[in-house]
């Protein structure tokens, strides 16, 4: 490891590409933070006594112990939500300064050929950051200045348009803003692919910045360590899938929540709301789960994550089991569903009838009424 105080610009003109791997959590910053940053931001570039702003680290891996002076892109472990909110603002003020013409060394050009595209590379290469799924297509059509996806990014749309707003509504700030930007200092940490843990170091950084979800770190647990063809092909084939079946709001909201009902079934004890991520990684090393490959493990979290969705996310598509589900949510009887994700995986695989699974529903209503 090699830890180096950078400016962040500096980082940025510097590093040839930054990638979010595809088992890191999506863009969740809101515009709280968004907020907390632009009123940073203008307070230190309106205070000539202050020389700089400290925002945090940037960690991750490269081919080599080297900082960013490398061709090669550098895959991103800690980071992420800073790197992509400072772009989306990088790139609301290079939209402004094309209009209103350079300011403080600034222009539209020079913002985005340093720190957001280099055409000349081609392809996803001439992009500086690159997120994953639904971020990155959000993400690469706001830099090109392009029309969002159909079913874009959430956060990187409503952040974008935050930064569009405040920049629209600052007039005489925008100065305070770009020599800001230029005063934001981070930790540039490198870690050295083969030598270092980036699991280890990723568990330890959970106290800064927005806190990752457990869901978060069983993610990246599942799919850190494993080979760049086998990450990509796990996550598209089985976790993709589960986001995109909870919807990108439910799953930052639900998914602990279906975690922990599902570690109830299988371990048969209710962990803690805080210690998900602890018991997890108990339920993988107990000596029962040791034959079982990590392609088994995540397909059966699918299996359950898709009957999870159908009982308590409006996801059923018979309309009897719809209706049941439904009266039991009303009753916000959360403490059945371990109860009935069992029975679900019994119906799903044909061991009990529809008719014994619509019944199961009316046994938890009539205890709670009794």
């Amino acid at each position: 490891m090699r830890a180096a105080d950078a400016k962040l610009l500096d980082f940025l003109g510097a590093a040839a590409q930054l990638v979010v791997p595809i088992y890191q959590r999506t863009y969740s910053w809101t515009v709280k933070e968004c907020q907390q940053l632009w009123d940073d931001i203008l307070r230190v570039g309106k205070d000539e006594s202050a020389s700089a702003h400290f925002m945090g680290s940037v960690v991750y891996v490269s081919q080599r112990l080297t900082t960013v002076i490398d061709t090669s892109p550098l895959l991103v472990i800690d980071g992420q939500q800073r790197l992509t909110t400072v772009s989306l603002l990088l790139e609301a003020l290079a939209r402004r300064l094309e209009e209103t013409g350079p300011l403080d060394q600034f222009s539209a050009e020079s913002i985005r050929s340093r720190f957001l595209i280099e055409p000349e590379r081609g392809g996803n290469r001439a992009f500086k950051l690159v997120l994953t799924q639904t971020d990155k297509d959000t993400m690469l059509a706001v830099v090109r200045q392009r029309k969002l996806p159909q079913h874009c990014s959430v956060r990187v749309k409503e952040n974008f348009e935050f930064f569009e707003r405040q920049i629209a509504a600052c007039q005489s700030d925008v100065a305070a803003l770009c020599r800001g930007l230029a005063k934001l200092v981070i930790v540039d940490v490198a870690l050295e692919r083969g030598q270092d843990n980036p699991q280890l170091i990723f568990e330890s950084m959970n106290s800064t910045g927005r806190a990752l979800s457990q869901a978060d770190l069983i993610r990246n647990f599942v799919l850190m360590g494993l080979a760049p063809s086998h990450q990509t092909q796990l996550y598209e084939d089985c976790w993709r899938p589960m986001e995109l079946d909870f919807g990108q709001e439910v799953y930052a909201s639900d998914f602990d929540s279906f975690m922990r009902y599902y570690l109830t079934v299988k371990t048969g004890e209710i962990p803690n709301v805080k210690n998900v991520y602890e018991a997890f990684k108990e339920h993988v090393r107990s000596p029962q789960k040791c034959s079982e490959t990590i392609d088994e493990l995540v397909a059966d979290l699918q299996a359950f994550s898709q009957y999870y969705c159908a009982i308590a996310l409006k996801k059923e598509p018979d309309l009897e089991l719809s209706r049941a589900f439904e009266d039991l949510r009303e009753l916000k009887v959360d403490v059945a569903y371990p109860f009935l994700l069992e029975l679900y995986h019994d119906y799903k695989n044909e061991l009990l009838s529809k008719e014994d699974l619509l019944a199961a529903p009316r046994l938890p209503e009539s205890y709670i009424f009794r």
